[in-house]
């Protein structure tokens, strides 16, 4: 049996990359939502490893003891492509809308070590939760609680902590040279053109 500990460094490995959307057409072919920038990257990647459904009603399909690999639930997309605005896949042996129904929901993992490195080129979102944000000024906003998309660009969502200047939560625009200045993960702390005040 697992410990919860263990558990949590089992989740802590995994970056999502996606969610499978909605059933589409008749033979086991499914939406994806994807998490990646831009959007079609997630198309370089075939295997995922499935995480808990985000909808209500429960977890998905119990997954079938060949879909099993070193303890995660597994699926492989074995045709994939845009078409129009969406991004369309078939999950390897689901093959009628029923079967594919039942992994509406489901998140789409990926292990973090075996993501391509992006040092000098960007950052993945997963890690930048949880960095502290300070400003020009050297105060302390709070830390990286997640990242939205909102259309424009995406958004930092900065929840305050035990050494921040105050109890507010900031929604800050990730525009690079604008208002990010700086990343340093090594020091796990992003700079930022932000007042406190904004």
């Amino acid at each position: 049996m697992s410990s919860s500990t263990e558990a949590d460094e089992s989740a802590a490995a995994l970056a999502t990359l996606g969610r499978i959307g909605a059933p589409h057409g008749i033979k086991g072919w499914v939406k994806l939502i994807s998490f990646t920038d831009p959007v079609e990257n997630i198309l370089d990647y075939r295997e995922f490893i499935l995480g808990e459904s985000n909808l209500p009603g429960g977890r998905g399909p119990t997954a079938r003891q060949d879909t099993l690999k070193g303890g995660y639930e597994c699926i492989e997309i074995d045709e994939c492509r845009r078409q129009g605005k969406d991004i369309i896949a078939h999950i390897s042996g689901c093959d009628d809308r029923d079967q594919a129904r039942q992994f509406t929901g489901r998140t789409l993992q990926f292990e973090r070590a075996a993501l391509p490195d992006l040092s000098g080129t960007g950052h993945y979102w997963f890690q930048l939760e949880g960095l502290q944000v300070v400003n020009l000024q050297q105060e302390r906003l709070g830390s990286v609680y997640h990242l939205m998309e909102t259309g424009a660009n995406d958004v930092l969502v900065v929840r305050p902590d035990v050494d921040s200047i105050d109890d507010q939560e900031r929604l800050i625009p990730w525009l690079e040279d604008q208002v990010i200045k700086a990343v340093d993960l090594d020091n796990r702390t992003i700079e930022v053109d932000w007042e406190k005040d904004y």
